[in-house]
């Protein structure tokens, strides 16, 4: 029974991890129409920028209580930043072109990882950890690690955060008009190509917040991190349905799960085929996802 548990909270810990990154995915192409192959890239940046941070090199930031909230913080505004340099340095002059675009973010997808790698080197870095998310608390017989309550905790705060954007928000409503008619609202006066850069930005959000407390989950941060989580994250969009933040959530729980139980109780990376045998079975049954729309 504890070995289940405790399979049960990883299994939602990874699939939280997952979700901060396809839900950047989701949004951005739910609402843009952008397959952004460099959205890895973005959790790497977010990911050394923490790492950087909470080794001491930024004043006030750290390893430990409010200080490694300010690396955090750090990290994931790094991100924010380049997704918005990204958008508007590349995707924007490509939005007509869609093949020049994929070509132009699988490009950058590949060079972020070899600069971070030029610079820190290709070796696994540890992750400064903080004390209190090292640690584990019981449950039911099991020791359960802190940080997958904390990485859970971050996943639905995102969730909800960007659900309130869409339907709540002057942008999230414009975006959404946007993407029905961009005529229309341009011809209103209204800079369609701000609110793009807006949701590009949060999107790398959610991605550079995954890299940083990606670095909690696995001890080390790496160039190549962001490339392999990205599959998974490719995996659950399209599980979810493309575009759907509630379809992402509900698929990142379900490739968290399988992928942990798999792993343990069969041969070691019978979980990644079972992830690829979930996602064939589901698409075979329901075509457009588990919810098929944007939601």
């Amino acid at each position: 029974m504890a070995t289940v548990i405790l399979l049960t909270v990883t299994g939602l810990g990874l699939g939280a991890l997952y979700f901060l990154i396809a839900s950047g995915l989701s949004l951005i192409f739910g609402l843009m129409d952008v397959l952004n192959f460099a959205h890895g890239a973005l959790l790497a940046v977010g990911a050394y920028a923490t790492w950087w941070a909470a080794s001491g090199h930024l004043p006030g930031a750290g390893s430990g209580g409010f200080g490694f909230v300010l690396a955090v913080a750090f990290g994931t505004a790094v991100g924010t930043a380049a997704a918005a340099l990204l958008e508007l340095a590349l995707i924007r002059p490509l939005y007509a072109r869609p093949r020049e675009q994929v070509l132009a973010t699988v490009g950058v997808g590949l060079a972020v990882p070899a600069l971070l790698s030029a610079i820190w080197g290709a070796d696994a870095r540890p992750f400064p950890t903080p004390k209190a998310l090292s640690g584990t608390f019981g449950l039911l017989g099991a020791r359960i690690p802190v940080n997958r309550l904390v990485l859970a905790a971050a996943a639905l705060v995102v969730l909800v955060a960007l659900k309130a954007f869409l339907r709540r928000t002057r942008y999230g409503l414009i975006v959404r008009a946007g993407v029905e008619d961009r005529a229309m609202v341009t011809a209103l006066g209204i800079d369609v190509r701000k609110a793009f850069t807006l949701v590009f930005a949060l999107g790398g959000a959610a991605a550079a917040l995954g890299g940083a407390l990606g670095g909690v989950y696995f001890g080390s941060v790496d160039p190549g991190q962001g490339t392999s989580l990205l599959i998974f994250a490719f995996v659950v969009v399209v599980m979810g349905g493309m575009g759907s933040l509630t379809g992402a959530a509900l698929a990142s729980v379900a490739v968290g799960l399988v992928q942990q139980f798999a792993n343990y109780y069969t041969t070691a990376g019978l979980g990644d085929l079972s992830v690829v045998v979930l996602l064939a079975a589901l698409l075979l049954l329901r075509p457009s996802g588990l919810t098929g729309r944007l939601a």
